[in-house]
């Protein structure tokens, strides 16, 4: 793989657009997790230091596209900016498709590109639009590389000069360390809610790991193919898929399960196990056996590969198997990486960031290129690449 880096080209002076990652949990005006802005700042001191004429974009959440939505401005993250740059003259745009009047070390927050009607179908007149603003495009949202959108593709087919941020090369630096030559022996953690839109990674993480240990719904959907699991999320429709890969890999089921009545923050926990569930049951964290098993089979291990929680880990009642493992995996001389929105806010929550050797800020785009698919983002900054030879 062949792409242009940004410490290889000359910012000084010069217009750079950074395409980032800023779509952390706000609630009230608050930022609730700032793992993803703290991963992108190294990226905009450089850019900052070589004084160059900082830009600054990105998504948050889902607004109906071309209409502004107070919840998803990204305001607050100016205001968070502002204090880290205390020294740099930093902007907050809203309009800034026509042009921005910027000087040399000054840096522009721009309004949530989603707000831009064009934005999630790769527009070329918004793509145009955005390479008009720079002279330098620099990707660096991991987290976005797998959507083929304005913001993340178009405006690097388009820009003169297209390269990639420092995140998105250690990115995929650790990730291929993962997964071509892993120390062994390898034991991946892969929690969520649905099977369904884990299968491929599970099953191509199933191939290069030596143990895997499944929790959450996953779990429920394995041991639907020979327990009764009560009333306890699951995924009907791929118990045969997740018995072809169970009988053909090493998948550490739960041994016993910490079960409710009712899903809410209140239940109480109930600690049984599997063979003792009943119709009104709801697994929902993994039972004292499991966490003991899975905690003896994390300390052998080398390569450790975390995606998702085991359990309803919002609920206090029911995180204890979550923050069992997290903090294995955090104390494991093991080399770690974690990745997943759902994991970040896990590892934020029992503050083990400092522990895990690596922390991906992708969530579907950590899975994609796990799973081995070509990321759009990465494929247009090679082809671009290719073409300024």
């Amino acid at each position: 793989m062949k792409i242009k880096k940004m410490t290889d080209v000359n910012l000084s002076e010069k217009k750079v657009l950074i395409r980032t990652d800023l779509n952390v949990p706000i609630k009230n005006g608050k930022i609730m997790s700032d793992a993803r802005i703290l991963a992108a700042l190294p990226t905009i001191q450089i850019a900052i230091k070589n004084n160059a004429k900082v830009m600054i974009m990105s998504h948050l959440g889902r607004p109906e596209e071309g209409i502004y939505t107070k919840k998803y401005s990204l305001l607050p993250i100016f205001n968070y900016l502002k204090k880290i740059f205390i020294n740099t003259n930093i902007f907050f745009s809203n309009n800034y498709l026509n042009g921005v009047d910027i000087k040399a070390g000054e840096v522009f927050l721009l309004e949530n590109v989603r707000f831009n009607k064009g934005e999630l179908n790769n527009d070329y007149e918004l793509s145009k639009k955005y390479s008009n603003l720079c002279d330098i495009f620099v990707m660096d949202a991991f987290g976005s590389a797998h959507r083929m959108q304005a913001s993340t593709y178009g405006v690097g087919k388009l820009s003169k000069i297209s390269c990639a941020g420092p995140l998105l090369i250690s990115e995929i630096t650790y990730l291929k360390q993962a997964i071509k030559n892993p120390q062994r022996p390898m034991v991946t953690v892969i929690g969520g809610s649905k099977v369904s839109t884990k299968f491929n990674v599970l099953n191509k993480l199933s191939k290069i790991s030596d143990t895997v240990i499944v929790g959450g719904g996953i779990a429920n959907t394995f041991l639907a193919i020979n327990n009764k699991i009560g009333k306890s999320l699951h995924e009907k429709k791929f118990i045969l898929a997740a018995k072809k890969i169970y009988e053909k890999y090493n998948i550490v089921l739960p041994i016993d399960s910490r079960v409710g009545k009712n899903f809410c923050n209140t239940e109480t926990a109930v600690v049984k196990l599997i063979s003792c569930i009943k119709e009104d049951d709801e697994i929902m964290d993994f039972g004292d056996k499991t966490i003991k098993n899975s905690i003896n089979i994390l300390r052998k291990a080398k390569t450790i590969l975390w995606n998702g929680p085991v359990g309803v880990f919002e609920f206090k009642n029911f995180s204890i198997g979550t923050e069992m493992i997290a903090k294995t995996i955090a104390s494991s001389n093991a080399f770690s990486i974690a990745g997943g929105g759902d994991t970040l806010s896990v590892i934020d929550m029992f503050h083990i960031k400092k522990n895990i050797s690596y922390i991906s800020t992708g969530g579907g785009a950590f899975l994609e290129f796990i799973e081995g698919k070509k990321l759009p983002a990465i494929q247009m900054l090679e082809d671009h690449f290719e073409n300024t030879l």
